[in-house]
């Protein structure tokens, strides 16, 4: 037996099994920080992180050795700056990515989605929609695969934002009004078997439009920092909302809650297609505002894009403009009463109401502060979503989610 001691310090072997098994705990809380922009060094990394140095580095080196981020080792000092820069984070651009889809009244639409939300590829934009949902989500996957094989990407998974409530856990479309779909359609079961049959791996994800909108908007857009988001978007057809909490979509007990195309905003109004009269659905949608202004829809572009021109280029026509205001009343009628039973901290507008709010900022912030408590106290803020495609971007959140929660097992299944 040697005399000689143990060069190691006591206890060496615990030390190191502790730091690594922190530095894997840590992968996905630091992915997400790069993923949403909020750890844009190495040094905001370990601060946001609560680590070591030590430590945040063997996290950043290991979420590189994965493909998802790209570490710059020689960054440049900023100007006026004092000390050792840091090391730069960015998200790998030649990285994995989620297919993304969407259906809406108009067509549908699929893309592929790598971290930071940035659309990679994307499809033109398919102008019918079938009355079956497998044709139009076997069209979509077939699509999201086609770019797939172009672009030679690993995909880490699915998401497909509809025009619907989807309940949970079941996955079904329980209200796809504007699509011709049968109510309850099975359509996360649909979408999985599409993407197996397509040869995809990964998990297949379902979710409601605004939901997802809002979870991108929340993530990488306008509602970034808030801490509840209320999101309120009327596209192709309808009207929806979201709430995010504390980072996280708030969807109630089976996946319904925030339905705000149902609040009834005019009592002698328009006939819903719920079966009640008045609701924000058909009161303040493209249709409504084309109807109001005595215009016909027409074969050429969507819904969606006919009322955007006609407010953008028309608004000084008084007929357009009337129709126009009436719609900003309603909208914010029931903006006020969510409001006022949300209190949340910020409000994003997507679709029409986005163009809307652009044409007559001052018109829709002053009903919402008229009709509620809180705008009156002090005003919410009231901004436009930011995202090109948001939905899309919020389809492929839902695929991206099982990779943030866990790089490795997700990533390197045992």
């Amino acid at each position: 037996m040697s005399g000689k001691a143990d060069p190691r310090p006591a206890g060496d072997g615990t030390t190191s099994r502790a730091r690594l098994d922190r530095g894997r705990s840590a992968l996905g809380p630091a992915l997400e920080l790069v993923h949403t922009g909020r750890a844009p060094t190495r040094a905001v990394l370990t601060a946001e992180l609560g680590v070591t140095r030590a430590t945040a580095g063997a996290v950043a080196a290991e979420l590189e050795a994965l493909g998802l981020i790209r570490v710059d080792a020689r960054p440049g000092a900023a100007a006026g700056s004092q000390g050792r820069p840091s090391h730069r984070l960015e998200v790998a651009e030649e990285g994995p990515v989620a297919l993304a889809a969407q259906v809406h009244a108009d067509g549908f639409r699929a893309a592929l989605v790598g971290l930071g939300g940035r659309i990679v590829a994307t499809t033109p934009s398919c102008e019918t929609v079938d009355a079956d949902p497998a044709k139009v989500l076997g069209a979509a996957v077939d699509a999201g695969a086609e770019l797939l094989r172009e672009t030679g990407r690993a995909c880490v998974g699915a998401g497909l934002a509809v025009p619907s409530a989807v309940t949970e856990p079941e996955g079904l479309a329980l209200n796809p009004l504007h699509l011709a779909w049968p109510v309850g359609a099975p359509v996360r079961e649909i979408f999985a078997e599409r993407i197996r049959a397509a040869g995809l791996t990964g998990r297949a994800f379902v979710g409601n439009d605004v939901n997802l909108a809002a979870l991108a908007e929340h993530r990488h857009g306008a509602g970034r920092g808030a801490r509840d988001l209320l999101c309120v978007a009327t596209g192709h057809r309808g009207v929806g909302g979201a709430l995010v909490l504390d980072g996280r979509l708030h969807t109630g007990s089976s996946g319904l809650a925030l339905e705000v195309g149902h609040l009834t905003v005019n009592p002698e109004g328009r006939p819903c297609y719920c079966g009640s009269r008045g609701c924000l659905d058909v009161e303040a949608d493209p249709l409504a505002l084309l109807t109001a202004a005595g215009r016909d829809p027409g074969p050429e572009g969507s819904l969606l894009q006919q009322a955007n021109e006609l407010v953008r280029e028309e608004y000084g026509d008084p007929v357009v403009r009337t129709a126009a205001e009436a719609l900003i009343d309603r909208l914010g009628l029931g903006l006020a009463g969510l409001v006022n039973i949300l209190n949340p901290d910020r409000i994003i507008l997507g679709g029409l109401h986005r163009t809307l709010l652009d044409a007559d900022p001052d018109r829709l912030r002053a009903v919402v502060a008229d009709r509620s408590l809180w705008g009156r106290s002090g005003g919410v803020p009231i901004l436009a979503c930011s995202l090109d495609h948001n939905s899309l971007v919020g389809a492929a959140e839902l695929a991206w989610q099982p990779v943030l929660d866990d790089p490795l097992g997700a990533l390197r299944p045992v």
